[in-house]
This record gives C-alpha cells, sequence and structure tokens, in this order.
C-alpha cells in the first residue's frame, strides 16, 4: 500500500487496484491484449462521507467493485480509481 497526497471528497474513496493476472489458473500467459481490468484493489484514502452517508470502508481494505467503476488517475507514476463508496461491491475478510 502506498502513502498518497489525496484525500477524497464526501464519499468518494481512491484505490489502487490489484495487477492484473499474467497466468491462468493452469499455467497459460496472458498476453497484454487478453488481461481484464482488476475488480479488486486496496482503499489509499478515504474522504469524510456525508452526514446521511458515511464511508463504510477503511485505509487498507481489500475491496471488490464493478468492472467500469471509478475513474482513473495516475498520481506520482501510479495508477489508482476514484469511486464513490456506492461503487464498493464488498470487501474482503
Amino acid at each position: 500500500m502506498s502513502n498518497v497526497n489525496f484525500k477524497p471528497n464526501e464519499d468518494r474513496i481512491l484505490v489502487e487496484p490489484a495487477p492484473a493476472e499474467e497466468k491462468t489458473a493452469s499455467g497459460i500467459i496472458i498476453p497484454d491484449t487478453a488481461k481484464e481490468k482488476p475488480q479488486k484493489g486496496t482503499v489509499v484514502a478515504v474522504g469524510d462521507g456525508t452526514a446521511d452517508k458515511p464511508v463504510q470502508v477503511k485505509v487498507g481494505d481489500v475491496v471488490l467493485y464493478g468492472k467500469y467503476s471509478g475513474t482513473e488517475l495516475n498520481i506520482e507514476g501510479t495508477d489508482y480509481l476514484v469511486m464513490k463508496n456506492a461503487d464498493v461491491l464488498g470487501t474482503l475478510i
């Protein structure tokens, strides 16, 4: 998990996506053109939430999110996603 100088507004969170799978379970190497966007990542920063919608995740949580959720950002050479708390499908335990 990286330390980034970014604070999301309201009920938004900053997620560092997990790297895309390099191989299948059977050992076949996946070429770059066939890799799918990861749908799992680590929460790096959390907004304060709103009065009626508090943020339900915390920094360090590993979350699952929709395939097309969030806005892609590149901060200091690292790719991140900024998304609303509602875009998170769940937290891995």
